[in-house]
């Protein structure tokens, strides 16, 4: 199936695996599409599957993740050194905080490039560089990342399904559908009718710190992640020992607190603009295109744009070809506009700015749905 083809990147190892599985062969009389899914809009998407690999898109230019690589280094070393020549004042601290901050969230996209193995063609390269850049650069694991992420690609903005969208009901209540059927059930863990207020001092500046550090660590100790768990703990030796060294404690803790803050709220607000803004159901069991249309959105395309989203500003094009190597993402945009004009399908792309504050308006009507449903006798 499209979403089998979209994750796996070595058809040929898979296939032996895929042999024990096989339980026989449809009936000439059997249809090979489920009533739920668009026989033509499946048809054509495998078609444009293809052109995409004829046209070598799904072929990564090595050069270009190495200076990705590269300057995540520069930046991460960089932030050192200032402090170390220009001593621990204020513009210093400020100067080598927003160099740290940079140099996470730029090897968060990379992590994410190998994650989805569109690094390297050998998956084996993909895992071990994976480790490096997650566990070590960053200091979570990568083996949680995978697991989770590997779901939301499958069923994105599923209730039940997404992980990235389990923050409904506790902390949000998301999408028109959910937001009502919460409200005339009357249940209330926070006060919807204020989400987009308080989402601001809630989910970006806090998810990395708090939730994300204590998951990683949770899941990779349960889930026995013991590899995983002594390239994170190098991650620590290395930061309190190359800093410990120049600040105080107080002054390193406050480093490490702020730098986490800041790259939080710089990975929730690119990575929610694509998501929350668009429709957020159950599983409706649709065709994998349609599955991600309903789900993700896009933001202009500039240099800046492409850096400072990691080139997540494709989501439409990552989300339909999650292997393929960010820098052909404006390659096969073009192909992928002319599929949904044909089949009727809405692909949005915004600017930036306009993708942000989507993110409040969204949550604002969604937390006033319930609101309504919710006084509703």
């Amino acid at each position: 199936q499209d979403a089998f083809v979209a994750f796996h990147v070595d058809k040929v190892l898979v296939s032996k695996y895929l042999k024990p599985l096989q339980i026989g062969e449809l009936a000439p009389d059997q249809p090979s599409i489920e009533p739920t899914k668009n026989e033509m809009l499946v048809k054509d998407f495998r078609e444009l599957r293809a052109t995409v690999e004829r046209m070598g898109l799904l072929e990564p230019n090595k050069l270009f993740f190495f200076l990705l690589l590269a300057h995540i280094l520069f930046l991460d070393t960089a932030a050192w050194l200032i402090l170390f020549y220009f001593g621990t004042s204020l513009l210093p601290f400020v100067f080598s905080l927003l160099l740290l901050t940079i140099s996470q969230v730029q090897a968060s996209w990379l992590q994410h490039d190998l994650g989805h193995l569109s690094v390297f063609r050998k998956t084996k390269w993909n895992h071990l560089l994976h480790k490096f850049v997650m566990c070590h650069l960053i200091g979570a694991s990568a083996k949680w990342w995978t697991l989770l992420h590997s779901q939301h690609h499958a069923k994105p903005n599923c209730f039940h399904k997404d992980p990235d969208i389990d923050m409904h009901p506790f902390l949000f209540t998301l999408g028109k559908k959910l937001s009502v059927e919460l409200g005339i059930k009357k249940k209330k863990y926070m006060p919807y009718n204020h989400q987009h207020k308080y989402f601001f001092i809630t989910l970006p500046p806090l998810l990395f710190p708090t939730y994300f550090h204590c998951h990683t660590f949770y899941i990779a100790y349960t889930k026995k992640y013991w590899v995983d768990l002594a390239w994170m703990l190098t991650f620590y030796i290395r930061f309190f020992y190359t800093y410990g060294f120049l600040l105080e404690t107080k002054t390193l803790n406050l480093l490490i607190s702020l730098h986490r803050m800041l790259e939080s709220s710089w990975f929730v607000w690119v990575s929610q603009m694509n998501h929350i803004p668009m429709d957020i159901d159950y599983d409706k069991n649709l065709d994998w295109m349609s599955t991600q249309l309903q789900a993700t959105c896009n933001v202009e395309q500039s240099l800046f744009n492409d850096w400072f989203t990691g080139h997540l500003n494709f989501q439409i094009e990552h989300h339909l070809f999650p292997s393929m190597p960010r820098h052909n993402y404006w390659k096969v945009a073009p192909l992928v506009k002319s599929l949904c004009a044909k089949h009727g399908l809405e692909y949005q792309c915004k600017p930036l700015l306009t993708a942000f504050t989507d993110i409040v308006h969204s949550l604002k009507s969604s937390g006033e749905l319930w609101h309504n449903a919710y006084l509703h006798k």
